[in-house]
């Protein structure tokens, strides 16, 4: 193993802050562009929800419409 313990694994010779925090930024990334696209997501299929309702309703307008 290239690492002697887990604390040169922490430790990184010397360069742990720029390792550690390039692995938290990427995470953190990562976790905001899931979380992003999850609500977008949402949105989108309320979305299409509301206009599939709104086209019925106009739909059944248009039937009730024909019958008198």
């Amino acid at each position: 193993m290239y690492f002697e313990s887990l604390s040169d694994l922490f430790h990184m010779g010397g360069y742990a802050v720029y390792v550690w925090s390039a692995f938290g930024i990427t995470f953190l990334s990562l976790l905001i562009i899931l979380v992003t696209s999850i609500r977008r997501g949402k949105s989108l299929l309320k979305e299409v929800q509301a206009k599939v309702d709104r086209q019925a309703r106009i739909d059944a307008a248009k039937d009730l419409e024909n019958t008198l």
